[in-house]
Formats: structure tokens, sequence, C-alpha cells
């Protein structure tokens, strides 16, 4: 059910199934690692689905045996440096966070597997309904690093999880697994790993099947309560990210330097050193004192 074979260079696959769009990460042999070239076309698939009157679901999903390891920093780190944390919408109309620009106005069903780190969790929240394999592996780990979330888990965890269910992970940076996940509310469905994509698109298409205007009128009204909140909070968010980004250097021998964190290669957040990630970050965006 996951669309045509790729071809090389295509970083998002994306792939009509009658009234569902199926949308999947491409970059398996950097374990789904986001680049710049992800974003951008991540954000064109949601504008696509936005703007064809003849798709009402979309259902996102990944190649190979992981979901994503997060951002490869190497690449998308001077950006967010020069642009801020909006950098990660894309530039497009619909920002697949939900954080920085609109989100897109119709139904998302997730499809979550093996490694699922930072941004994947984000991304979950920012869905409508996620179904994950039962071999899934979910880490939030930027607080490790000396950083902190944003695209959006910092308020949506809270909010959609309960505090102390997001502070677990949020503050730990422990991994958690499908059951966890499904007993916090990150997840709704769990299946058996290679199971997870089929199950998605079952429940998109029930979606689909369903009265358009009745689901869209559904859920902007259900998003309705939290767009102005999440709008403060994102503002906030923003305003916070320098103070994480730029200016301190974990302890030594805190968590944050420990063998306990694996290396950025292993993260999927590849290839820039702490203190770069951090020396001037996003320093523009720092409010006034």
């Amino acid at each position: 059910m996951a669309g045509e074979r790729p071809t090389d260079g295509e970083r998002i696959t994306v792939d009509p199934d009658g009234h569902v769009l199926l949308i999947g990460v491409n970059r398996p042999e950097k374990r789904n690692a986001f680049d710049l070239a992800s974003i951008r076309q991540l954000a064109a698939a949601y504008e696509r689905l936005a703007d064809d009157d003849a798709l009402r679901v979309g259902v996102l999903y990944a190649h190979g045996e992981h979901f994503s390891a997060g951002l490869d920093l190497a690449e998308v780190g001077p950006v967010v440096a020069e642009r801020g944390p909006a950098a990660l919408t894309g530039g497009g109309r619909f920002d697949p966070f939900g954080v920085w620009g609109e989100p897109v106005p119709k139904p998302v069903v997730m499809a979550v597997q093996g490694i699922a780190f930072t941004l994947s969790i984000e991304l979950a929240l920012a869905s409508d309904i996620v179904v994950a394999a039962d071999d899934v592996r979910f880490r939030q780990l930027e607080i490790a690093r000396g950083i902190m979330p944003f695209g959006g888990a910092t308020f949506r965890a809270p909010a959609q999880l309960g505090w102390g269910n997001a502070m677990r992970f949020l503050l730990t940076a422990e991994e958690f697994g499908a059951e966890e996940a499904r007993r916090i509310g990150l997840v709704q469905e769990v299946v058996a790993a290679g199971r997870q994509i089929d199950r998605a698109v079952e429940l998109a298409h029930t979606v689909a099947a369903q009265a358009p205007l009745g689901v869209w009128g559904t859920l902007a009204n259900a998003r309705a309560a939290g767009w102005q909140l999440n709008g403060r909070r994102s503002s906030t968010c923003g305003s916070c990210c320098p103070a994480s980004w730029a200016a301190r250097t974990p302890l030594r021998g805190s968590a944050a330097s420990s063998s306990a964190v694996p290396p950025a290669s292993q993260a999927g957040e590849q290839g820039l050193p702490r203190a770069e990630l951090r020396l001037g970050v996003m320093s523009r965006y720092q409010p006034a004192l």
C-alpha cells in the first residue's frame, strides 16, 4: 500500500490512492533523517493534500525500517541559525508541524515504526490519528544535548498527553515503546511490525468515506480551541529557543555529555558539533530583556 518504488533523490514520495494521499519519508540509508530537501518536499506534499479537492485524507509513513532518527543538523542547523525555527515549515503554505505556519486543513493519519526520535514525536503530535508498529522506539532527546524541541512537543505534549506524561519523556530523554505511547495517548493503535502502513491506510479510507464537509467541519472545530493557545505557545517557544541553543555548554559529567547519550551520527542529528549547534544559533531571535 506504500505506492510505487521511489526514485533516487526523492526524499518524500507522494502517491494518490483514491481519496487518500500516501506521503512517504524516503531516506532510509540515513535512517530517514530530515535534510532540507526532505523538509521542503514534505511541505509540498501537505500543500498538495490541501489543494486537491479529490484528496480527503493524508497518510504519513516512512520507507525502510525506521520512521526517522531526527533532523540532519549538519545541513539543517545553519539554516535554522539563519532563519530561526520557522525553517522547519519548508517554505510551503502549510506547516507539517502546525507550529510556525497553518496546519493542513485535512486529516492526517501517521504510521510509525522502528526509530522514531525527536521530530517523529512532534509529527505524531501534529497528526490526527497515529498507528504504531510494536517495534517503535520513541525518544525526545534534545534536552540531553542542552537544547529544546521546537517542533511543538513542548506545548502539544502537555496539552494532549497530560503534564506528567509529557514531562516524563521531555525532561528525561529516555526511550519508550509502543505500549507506553498508547498508554499516554501519543498513538491510538499498536499493530505488528510491518502492518502499520496498511492499518493507517485502512483508517484513512474509512475517514475519506465520510461526508467531506462533515469531516472538514469536525476537524476545524476540534482544532479551533487550540489554535489561539498554540499560537501564543509557539511564540514563546521561538523566544526560548535561542537561550537553550546559544549560550550554555553542558556540565562535564552531566547527562548531556555522558556515554548514555548516543552520538549525533546515531541520533540522526548528524555532523554538527554541540558547540557549533549552540553558538549563535537563532541569536537574532532572542527577545529583548
